[in-house]
């Protein structure tokens, strides 16, 4: 086993450790009146199945390795420091941390953040772009393969295009009582956030391995990733974080600190035209929900030619356009 699922299994372990610890509750939302729970299979049960073609069956492990250690494509694809499981957290399995399964049984579909129908392969391609800050594998690449075969993998007995589905996403977080603040969001993060991330929001390397990722400035997610929008922000952190702790912070909390992570530079959106302002317009439909191209602090936020380690702005896969006459 490589040595990023090694500190990944031993992160899962320090959170079982500290939810012990503290006795803290997991208040995760409730599935709502006829919806569906989906229960991924896991590693062991792939292990177990006879009618999975051994290939195959390599064909997953790889893309579950590459799922858990993302960095090891560092430099080629990858451009911070993040992994798949960085977002999609419980290996992808996990209700409430965008689980893996969903993508299977619900696409192809129109997504309105690129105006069009997207494959699986075009999330991926996406998430590429956007929050691993980017240059994605080929559609039919070795590395896309994979990831898709283990992202099929976590859908085993999913119904197909039943959209009703419980803890998919990221969920919701109520509107809070007061409007987000940077200040109160800032304290927050150094109460709750900073020791895992550090205090510069730069994130905690050991022996020059990623333990706990950029949150922003050149190593993170760029302006374009889903991460980058307040609310998104908000029920991630609400239903997974603290590590291990998850629904411990309040709504109000969850938010403010949101909104100071999301109030901090990161790496151009690929999709940047002209300036910050004229972009933020153009994708309104995705940039209502950010900070990008408004002003905080008394500065556009955005407003810069920076890539952070990727050396181009937006990878040509991005570009890719479909129209079916």
């Amino acid at each position: 086993m490589n040595k990023g699922i090694l500190i990944t299994a031993a992160l899962a372990l320090a959170a079982s450790v500290a939810l012990a610890q503290h006795k803290v509750p997991v208040k995760l939302p409730a599935a709502e009146p006829g919806q569906y729970e989906h229960v991924a299979p896991t590693l062991e049960q792939l292990q177990e199945d006879d009618s999975i073609h051994p290939e195959l069956r390599k064909a997953i492990m790889r893309g579950y390795d590459l799922f858990m250690n993302t960095q090891q494509l560092r430099g080629k694809h990858v451009f911070n420091d993040m992994n798949c499981v960085s977002c999609h957290m419980g290996e992808g399995r996990m209700a409430w941390s965008a689980p893996l399964w969903p993508t299977m049984t619900t696409l192809p579909d129109y997504r309105g953040k690129n105006w069009q129908v997207n494959s699986v392969e075009d999330r991926v391609i996406g998430c590429f772009s956007f929050s691993m800050n980017g240059i994605p594998p080929d559609y039919d690449s070795d590395i896309m393969v994979a990831l898709l075969a283990y992202q099929q993998w976590t859908a085993r007995g999913a119904p197909v295009y039943d959209w009703n589905i419980a803890g998919r996403g990221f969920g919701k977080v109520a509107d809070p009582p007061k409007a987000p603040d940077y200040q109160r969001g800032e304290k927050v993060f150094a109460d709750n956030c900073a020791l895992c991330h550090g205090a510069d929001g730069q994130g905690q390397y050991v022996d020059g391995v990623m333990q706990f990722p950029s949150l922003w400035g050149d190593r993170s997610y760029n302006w374009g990733a889903g991460m980058s929008r307040v609310d998104t922000a908000a029920a991630f952190i609400k239903y997974n974080m603290p590590l291990g702790q998850p629904g411990r912070l309040s709504d109000q909390d969850a938010w403010d600190v949101a909104y100071f992570i999301s109030a901090q530079e990161r790496p151009q959106d690929p999709r940047y035209e002209k300036s910050a302002r004229y972009t933020r317009e153009k994708y309104n439909n995705f940039h209502s929900r950010t900070l990008y191209g408004t002003i905080v602090n008394g500065r556009v936020l955005g407003e810069h030619v920076n890539t952070g380690e990727k050396p181009i702005l937006m990878p040509e896969a991005l570009s890719r356009k479909r129209v079916f006459d």
